[in-house]
């Protein structure tokens, strides 16, 4: 039975997005990363490795996902990593007092509609506050009626959707679950649309 709290496994979006991180490795020494809504944390795990500076981020109400995170450091020989509680669509004490950012990362967060604009919120608050900052997400089509298009426009930000073949995660074994049902995952780059409405 799966628990109702998600963090506790290894999604297929969050094997795609570390192939990202992977990718991009050698970008990545001194940058400040945060990951939101970490649960298990391979993404943010994998960027502290190749020498970025790593937050890890999850619900502030969800502590065992919190706890699963401190695990995944100490598992990893990376006791250092802070982690913090962030709950989606709440201004709190935590997020005004984090320190600028390069990269967000975000693994299969556009998971429940209800959340959509909480998260894009928050990415927006973040990003505006750190203007040159991307969100990099992955996230599974689970339906043809979800789009977050409309949310995008809103927030004034803008995606930009990154091909799997490009970083090597249009392999099966990659993106696979034990789960059942479809796993298409899809890849996109959040950032600030520009004022001339682009």
């Amino acid at each position: 039975v799966l628990d109702s709290q998600y963090g506790m496994y290894v999604w297929p979006c969050a094997v795609v997005l570390a192939q990202y991180v992977w990718a991009q490795r050698g970008s990545l020494p001194g940058k400040r990363v945060l990951e939101v809504g970490a649960g298990v944390s391979l993404p943010g795990v994998l960027a502290a490795k190749y020498g970025a500076r790593v937050v890890l981020s999850d619900s502030e109400e969800l502590p065992r996902c919190l706890q699963n995170c401190r695990r995944s450091c100490l598992e990893n020989q990376l006791p250092h990593i802070p982690v913090i509680g962030l709950t989606w669509g709440r201004v709190s004490p935590e997020l005004l007092s984090l320190a600028p950012v390069d990269v967000i990362l975000g693994s299969d967060v556009f998971f429940d509609p209800k959340d959509f604009e909480d998260i894009l919120s928050m990415v927006y608050f973040l990003l505006e506050k750190n203007p040159h900052a991307q969100f990099w997400t992955t996230y599974q089509v689970r339906s043809a009626d979800w789009s977050i298009e409309a949310l995008l426009c809103k927030w004034k930000l803008k995606s930009t959707l990154v091909p799997l073949h490009s970083f090597g995660a249009d392999k099966e074994h990659l993106a696979s679950s034990s789960l059942p049902g479809r796993h298409t995952i899809e890849m996109m780059i959040i950032s600030l649309a520009q004022s001339d409405g682009t």
